[in-house]
């Protein structure tokens, strides 16, 4: 089961919404619609949390690039919206270029389809994204939760905790 909210920093506090992810496919697309919630260039968190297994907070100030955090990588690299946080930068690799030629057309126009190699770049890639945290830890520290204090959350209250410092606990539990 996931959880998602928007919490955006207003001149009043933070105010709390619930998002739906379904129709969004990427970070840029996310911190997109981060955006369209404060029309002032104030800080937004958006928060999500797949119940027991890991949480990712996504930080958007402004037009500035967005910043991620991801308590266990491996995990969330198995949920669809852990996919979108984990952009090739994240992880650390060149980013896939669309026209490669395994994607291509054979000679005999046929198109690729599914074959044995394919659980091969499965297994490849599940090896290529590092088990626990990934990303900015630094990325609330600012707003009083340094770098220790979010590495040690647990994904079960991690969101509870955070909201808990930032002093909206109230709001975002209303949300959920």
């Amino acid at each position: 089961m996931y959880f998602t909210a928007l919490l955006a920093r207003t001149d009043e506090g933070w105010e709390a919404s619930d998002t739906e992810l379904d129709d969004v496919e990427s970070l840029d697309e996310l911190a997109e619609l981060a955006r369209e919630t404060s029309p002032d260039d104030e800080t937004v968190l958006v928060c999500i949390e797949q119940e027991g297994s890991w949480f990712g907070i996504v930080r958007v100030d402004g037009e500035d690039d967005p910043r991620v955090f991801v308590s266990d990588a491996a995990r969330a690299m198995r949920s669809a919206y852990g996919e979108i946080l984990l952009t090739d930068e994240l992880l650390g690799r060149e980013p896939e270029d669309p026209g490669a030629l395994d994607q291509l057309v054979d000679l005999d126009g046929t198109e690729d389809g599914p074959g044995e190699d394919d659980a091969d770049d499965d297994d490849q890639l599940a090896s290529e994204v590092p088990r626990g945290p990934l990303g900015d830890s630094q990325l609330l520290a600012d707003l009083g939760i340094d770098a220790d204090t979010v590495l040690k959350l647990a994904p079960d209250d991690a969101l509870s905790e955070i909201a808990d410092a930032l002093g909206c606990s109230e709001v975002l539990e209303a949300v959920r």
